[in-house]
């Protein structure tokens, strides 16, 4: 296992030409194809919600079975991305970016020629499995090709153009839809992805045959469990879940207690979208940014990561209880520009502790944050008043997630501590 402060170490089994860019930046058009996918993944993960009257009556079913959908996506997605992890990083970034592209595109085409609720729901669930193949192939690709220096700030401009895709994505698709129907926003993402494919085949490194790294020679169940075997990544997942306990579980509630507070209109919570996402687009751009200078301090140990969940209770809080709408609407926007940081936090750890289950790892972030979320909703939502659950469970989780990023900051700061001395003791 390698700290989080050295350099990526290159799957094995795979070819990984030496960055390109220097030491002080990377060329992001390097990263044009991935970048274009995590944008319409973005704005795919939350497409069918201002769409789902429109695409109900369309399909002749209710708003409550058309949004059977929604969970088709979420649920393939968060069982399936480990399994498909472990395909990257046994296979290679490139087969599994193209293999999901692929199916993105059938995916979304079908959405788009759905004329029953079932087709519509098997469509959502393609395209879940084609959102699990390549997301983590995308994150290992950034983690393992970019310059050291500027890990954190590639990561965090991906995660950037992820939350981008909600912000701008979702109004351009339902503006697309008001003007030519809920199908016209769908035939755009399979145009989109079917774009993004040349690119991949031009910017991604093609896999060279090698011996498989013994990490990769064992079982497929170990392999998919590995990442939970190590001590750091154990508590960076564990402290993933308690942090979505908190930020998207609480999240699902937003609307509802700002509503409760403000009597908003449906337009007006519109508008809070768009902070959400502003809030998390900064706090993944700055936390790249802050992690690669802390980086280039000698610091090895995420330092931010117990900063993020204090934010997040602050956000949380204020969000909740602050007085006035504009003292609320500035909590929301602390409490995303926490979430964005985390998650660049996050995925560079999972790209750099174990470095030959990049994929993998990255896989499990994503299954622990949509299980943090389920847990969460169901707990506001035991709350009569969903106002103080979102208080209590959205605050107090985001503590108890402080209290782990500090955890795993202090374990990553002792493992760099020994590596030191084991190299200076050699060295003697």
């Amino acid at each position: 296992m390698s700290s989080i402060s050295d350099p990526p170490l290159p799957d094995r089994a795979e070819e990984v030409p030496p960055p390109t860019a220097p030491a002080r930046g990377f060329d992001r058009w390097r990263y044009a194809g991935v970048f274009l996918l995590l944008f319409l993944f973005g704005t795919e993960t939350f497409l069918v919600s201002p769409l789902l009257p429109t695409i109900a009556d369309s399909v002749h079913t209710s708003e409550a079975a058309a949004a059977s959908s929604v969970t088709a996506y979420v649920l393939v997605y968060a069982v399936a991305a480990p399994f498909l992890g472990l395909l990257s990083d046994r296979f290679g970034r490139r087969r599994t970016l193209v293999l999901g592209s692929l199916l993105f595109v059938l995916s979304n085409a079908a959405a788009a020629l759905s004329t029953g609720l079932t087709l519509l729901v098997l469509s959502r669930a393609v395209a879940g499995l084609a959102a699990a193949a390549a997301g983590p192939a995308i994150w290992a690709h950034i983690a393992e090709t970019a310059p050291e220096a500027v890990r954190g700030r590639a990561l965090g401009l991906g995660m950037a153009l992820f939350s981008c895709g909600q912000v701008i994505g979702v109004p351009l698709g339902g503006f697309l839809a008001g003007l030519a129907g809920w199908r016209s926003a769908f035939w755009a993402l399979t145009v989109g992805t079917a774009a993004a494919v040349p690119l991949l085949l031009r910017q991604v490194p093609a896999r060279r045959a090698q011996a498989p790294a013994p990490a990769q020679r064992v079982g497929a169940v170990r392999a998919i469990l590995a990442g939970w075997a190590d001590p750091t990544l154990r508590r960076a997942l564990l402290v993933n879940t308690v942090f979505n306990t908190a930020n998207l579980g609480a999240y699902t509630f937003l609307g509802a207690v700002l509503v409760q507070r403000f009597d908003l209109s449906v337009e007006a919570l519109g508008l809070v979208g768009v902070l959400v996402g502003a809030g998390s687009m900064t706090g993944s751009l700055v936390g790249g940014r802050l992690g690669d200078r802390a980086r280039t301090a000698g610091r090895s140990d995420l330092p931010l990561l117990p900063l993020w969940g204090v934010l997040l209770a602050v956000g949380i809080a204020v969000a909740a209880e602050g007085p006035g709408l504009v003292l609320a609407l500035a909590g929301v926007t602390v409490w995303f520009l926490a979430s964005g940081g985390f998650v660049t936090d996050q995925q560079t750890l999972a790209g750099t502790i174990a470095p030959e289950l990049r994929a993998t790892s990255s896989a499990w972030l994503t299954s622990t944050m949509y299980a943090g979320t389920g847990v969460g909703a169901w707990a506001v939502g035991a709350f009569g008043d969903v106002t103080q659950g979102t208080l209590l469970i959205g605050a107090g989780c985001a503590l108890v997630a402080a209290l782990g990023g500090l955890a795993v900051s202090l374990g990553l700061r002792r493992a760099a501590a020994g590596a030191s001395t084991a190299g200076t003791a050699s060295e003697a």
